[in-house]
């Protein structure tokens, strides 16, 4: 069965309410990969993330009061006191919750290690620690210097499946991943072109993944320019990388194609007369201007 990559809105709707229904575990996958077999587990995968971050974000702000952050404080320092062995961070991100509402399953496990750490290290008159160290001690608890809170914060690393500096890692890596595969795809055609690394050291400050040297055409569209997304395009992730990267890309170089390879909302691809193409894999119509030449010169056939 091949799975689909390219969903209409009302299919995607669908998938979005399902999500509502279950906890950000492991196993939630399998569960929503047997509820959606004609879908990529990778196109489920994505679109489960994304909702995630937007449920968080809309959550942040209550956890974030003052009276709340001291809450959360001295109940780890009471239970992390009486059993130090004990994933008391876990059991608190699961505690704060609230069942009752549309948010239920949110689980704040990179919020809360956040929130303790930066309790953890305000000084004596409440001076806030800097980004930069907070960070730095997210991605990497051993250097946070309570053993007993690095072990919490580390347990909160590795089990939250969406959120945090493992999970930005290896989306990281995926995102290399598929510009590697774009590029392997243009050598294949040999079409010739210029990779974001190369713009740079040219001088450009925001470049497209690719930039053809010979612009192709794609189903009957011009594309100067080539976009990898490792990720799956609904509204707003699109409408934000319209505003802030697509947009300029086509005032700069012309018009060019995105390639959203977990797929995106079909309705979305209605900018390519304006000179935007979506695609959910590498396209394989390819009229290079070489081939345009070659069929121009073919002689016609005798009537």
């Amino acid at each position: 069965m091949t799975s689909k990559m390219r969903l209409s809105r009302a299919e995607y709707k669908e998938i979005v309410r399902w999500t509502e229904q279950l906890r950000p575990t492991r196993q939630c996958m399998k569960m929503l990969k047997d509820r959606f077999p004609n879908h990529s587990q990778s196109t489920l995968l994505s679109i489960f993330s994304l909702e995630y971050q937007k449920r968080t974000k809309r959550t942040i702000s209550r956890h974030h009061a003052p009276d709340a952050i001291e809450s959360y404080y001295q109940r780890y320092l009471s239970e992390a006191k009486a059993h130090p062995a004990a994933p008391v961070l876990l059991e608190l991100a699961n505690e704060a919750e609230s069942p009752q509402t549309v948010d239920r399953w949110i689980c704040l496990l990179q919020l809360m290690a956040r929130i303790i750490l930066d309790r953890f290290l305000q000084g004596p008159e409440g001076e806030m620690p800097s980004k930069t160290v907070l960070s730095s001690m997210l991605k990497e608890p051993s250097l946070i210097p309570d053993q007993i809170l690095a072990n919490n914060v580390y347990q909160c690393t590795i089990n939250d499946c969406c959120y945090g500096p493992l999970v930005d890692c290896i989306k990281h890596a995926i995102g290399q991943e598929h510009e590697v595969l774009l590029c392997d795809k243009l050598k294949e055609r040999n079409l010739s072109f210029l990779d974001e690394n190369q713009l740079r050291a040219m001088g450009y400050d925001k470049t497209p993944d690719i930039i053809l040297e010979v612009p192709i055409a794609v189903e009957g569209h011009i594309v100067h320019w080539i976009e990898s997304k490792a990720s799956f395009g609904d509204d707003h992730s699109h409408r934000t990388y319209l505003n802030e990267q697509f947009w300029s890309y086509w005032n700069r170089f012309g018009p060019g194609l995105v390639i959203y390879w977990y797929g995106f909302i079909g309705e979305l691809d209605c900018q390519r007369d304006r000179g935007i193409l979506l695609k959910d894999c590498f396209p394989t119509d390819i009229v290079t201007l070489c081939h345009a030449a070659q069929q121009e010169r073919l002689p016609h056939e005798p009537e």
